[in-house]
């Protein structure tokens, strides 16, 4: 399993519409193969910033599967026009879990 992790910084003003936006788009993501779920977070010190964490059954399931899809331009039409600065996105893998 890999965990795809980013940190999203929502334009002041634009979260609820960013909500509203990522409502829709989570279905889109979740349509693709070796999506294993995910959670978006808001930051409680910070609440224009969100963490999105995405489990993917492989890298490639999310670098080439979904944002090589006709999905991903429609991920992208949704939610990239709410962030600022665009966000880093990392994969990790799980080394030890309490």
């Amino acid at each position: 399993m890999v965990l795809e992790h980013a940190l999203l910084d929502v334009r002041p003003g634009q979260e609820g519409a960013f909500e509203e936006a990522f409502a829709r788009a989570k279905g889109i993501i979740a349509a693709t193969g070796g999506f294993r779920g995910l959670r978006l977070s808001r930051c409680a010190e910070r609440p224009g910033t969100y963490l999105l964490l995405v489990e993917w059954e492989t890298l490639q399931d999310h670098t080439e599967g979904f944002r090589g899809s006709p999905r991903y331009q429609e991920w992208k039409a949704l939610l990239h026009r709410f962030y600022d600065p665009f966000p880093v996105v990392e994969h990790f893998t799980e080394v030890a879990r309490a």
